[in-house]
Order: structure tokens, then sequence, then C-alpha cells
């Protein structure tokens, strides 16, 4: 560890827009928390440790995909975050929201065509002096922008709220004008959609509501290519190209997703793979250079429908739950050679690690996005027959608290 510690945020709405929790700290001091604190949480397992292997990552300009709130503040629309309003008081009246909404004027982690899109599209939302956007039928709430590894290629979503279950056709055109005009000035821009959100409410949570789709305008997604880190051979391609619709989950850091595939699929032989809560196939995709049959496992839309269009004759695509697919494996008695699973913060559970260990696939890659719930699901594991082999600490959100681990398991 260095001597120093401590570091001067870059961001000047550091402690203030809670997004990043780190910047306090030097790079250094950060990954080492980091290990630390997963070390102490899989000690609690009890389980013979491997060492622990570090990832890191480019500090800043990292992420590939950012989702601002809009706000209308002196009749000009800005973009920022919602943060929480300190209690006040007893002695005066509560306050009707919790949440006030903080404008910012950069966001270093996200990478610069990002930032730089969401300026065009504010001075172009600003300067625009129709009233599609300006009136109480519907309200621009949130804006999400997502890019490719390289910056070429650019997707756009403006959340609107709105009672209405359709939106006028002068509204629709509108959209469709304003994007052409956007696009002379950020060329990347290749597509983008209005999604339509209820009218707000205190449920307000991006996790509970479901958008509905509205007008769109251009392609509906990205070709995202992944580089391999290896040499070329006859069964390793250079890079992987994934079709991601816009809304559909893809890993945001555009740095770490090559090394965090090379670890997963590289190097990995046989007859059949699981890809479990697999997405548009991050991982299955390169397994399918390497294995004679792929299952790659997605209930969740609309990563489940660009999942069924990989034109990959050895990669079925399963549109069901992961509890539901396995299930059926076992009472088919399948045993793959291999199983990549990287469930949400929930974690696998206790009733997918049992079928788990029923199926006992020789090797099994466990991607944790929450080191609160991996280490139960890894005690079921290893109480199965399972041996921890190898963890490894991806540092995909640097400047956050957020902690990315990959636990190889074998038997």
């Amino acid at each position: 560890m260095p001597e120093s510690r401590t570091s001067i945020p870059s961001c000047p709405h550091f402690g203030s827009c809670g997004g990043c929790q780190l910047q306090h700290l030097t790079y250094p001091a950060q990954l080492h928390d980091k290990a630390s604190l997963l070390r102490t949480l899989l000690e609690v397992t009890g389980l013979a440790l491997p060492k622990l292997q570090l990832h890191p990552s480019s500090p800043f300009a990292y992420r590939n995909r950012i989702r601002f709130t809009l706000a209308e503040v002196d009749g000009q629309f800005h973009a920022g975050y919602l943060i929480p309003i300190p209690p006040e008081p007893s002695n005066r009246e509560p306050r009707a929201s919790n949440l006030a909404f903080l404008p910012i004027t950069e966001c270093p982690i996200a990478a610069p065509i990002l930032w730089r899109a969401t300026e065009t599209f504010l001075a172009l939302l600003n300067q625009d002096t129709s009233t599609w956007l300006r009136n109480s039928h519907q309200l621009p709430d949130q804006l999400e922008l997502f890019t490719t590894a390289d910056e070429s290629r650019l997707q756009l979503t403006l959340y609107l709220r709105t009672a209405a279950k359709s939106l006028p056709n002068k509204l629709t055109a509108d959209f469709h004008a304003f994007c052409d005009t956007l696009r002379t000035r950020v060329p990347e821009l290749i597509g983008a959609e209005i999604a339509l959100l209820p009218t707000l409410s205190k449920q307000r949570s991006r996790r509970t509501e479901q958008p509905r789709p509205g007008p769109t305008w251009g392609i509906p997604g990205l070709n995202y290519t992944v580089s391999s880190l290896q040499p070329v051979t006859d069964n390793l391609q250079p890079a992987t190209s994934y079709w991601v619709p816009r809304g559909a989950f893809f890993q945001v850091n555009r740095f770490l997703l090559p090394e965090l595939l090379a670890l997963v699929t590289n190097s990995r032989t046989g007859y059949l793979a699981f890809d479990l809560y697999a997405g548009v196939g991050l991982f299955s995709r390169a397994l399918a250079a390497h294995f004679a049959q792929v299952a790659a496992v997605e209930i969740a839309e609309p990563a489940a429908t660009a999942l069924a269009s990989t034109r990959l004759t050895n990669l079925r695509a399963i549109k069901a739950t992961t509890l539901d697919f396995l299930s059926s494996a076992v009472l088919q008695r399948d045993r793959p050679d291999l199983i990549v699973l990287d469930p949400p913060r929930s974690g696998a559970g206790c009733k997918v690690c049992a079928l788990l260990a029923r199926i006992a696939a020789p090797t099994l890659i466990y991607v944790s996005c929450s080191p609160e719930t991996l280490p139960a699901d890894l005690i079921t594991l290893t109480a199965s027959g399972y041996t921890l082999a190898e963890t490894h600490l991806f540092d995909l959100f640097p400047q956050t608290t957020h902690i990315e681990t990959v636990a190889i398991l074998t038997r």
C-alpha cells in the first residue's frame, strides 16, 4: 500500500450526487479496501480460500452506459441525480418528498461521448421553441445513453412520464425531427426511443416501474464488440460481437470486459456448457467457439429476444428462469462440462445451488455482483462436493463501493 491513501476528488459533485463514494481515496487504496472487504466476507464461510486475484480498471471514463434524471430549473432542462434530503428539525412540517434534484456539469466515470451527447441533447432541447416536451401531459424524467467500447456508436432513450396510453402523432414527428438534428451534432447517434413511464408517485423506482415502448428513431440497438486478449487462432476469433437492444442488460465497464470474458471462456472446452442468467449472451457466444453445444438461459426482455436471434447453430437460447431450466435438466440427466452463472444481486439462492449440486458439472464459474449474497451460495456448493479453486475481484466500478467477484469451483 502507498503511504498516501487520500486523493483530491476530480469530480465537483463528489459527496453530493452519491454515485461515487471513493473518489477521496487513491485508486490503489480503493482496490486495497475492496479486496480486504471481500476477503473478510469470504472468510466467514470457513472455506479454504485461494489467493484473491485482482483485476484493476482504468479508474475513470470506463462506463459505457449512464442514466440521468432530467428536470427543468429556471426554465432550462438539466441532467442530474436525485439525492436524499437531510431530515428537517422536528419542529417543522415534514417534507412532501425526501429527494431533491442535483444538476451536474460533468461525470468523470462516464465515457466522454456520453456526457458530450448529454450536453448536446440539453442544448438542443433548451433552444427548441416548440412545446413538444413542455406540457403537463408528458414530462421528461430520465435520459439514458449507451455507447460501444470505442465510442463510435451511440443509443439514446428518453423516458417520459405520462398518464396517456399513447402519444400524439405530432410529438412523434417532433421527436424524429429532433433526433435528425441531434445526429448532425452527434454523428455517433444511430438510434433513439421514447419510453413511457407512469405518472410520478411515492413508489418511484427503476426496479419496479416497467416502461412502455413509445416512438423510435433509427436502429434499435448496438453491435457491441469485445476484443480478444489472446492471439487469433483457428478456434479463437479476434473479437466477439453482440447485438444489444436498447434497454437490455450489458456489463458497463468497457475497459475490463475483454479480461472478464477471457477468464470465463478462454481455455474452456468440452461437449456441453450451460450459461445461466445469460443476458444477451456475453459468455455463451464466446463459449460456442469451444463447445459442441451451449445452452444459454435468460428470462428477461429484451435480452432474451436478442439471445434468441443469435445465429450460431450450436448455441441454444432458452427463455426460462434458471430454476425452471435446471429442474428440467436434472430430470433429463444433463451433465454439462461447464456451467457459468451470473445471477442478479439477490444471488443464485439455495434452490438453484441445490440443483447445480445435483447436476455436478466438473467446473462451475460463478460471476457475482454481490459479495454479501455470494458466501451463502458458496457454502451450499462446497458442501455438495465442490472446491473453491480460484477467486477473482474485477473492479468493474472504480470510485464506487461495488465489488464484482468471479469464483471458480471444481470437483
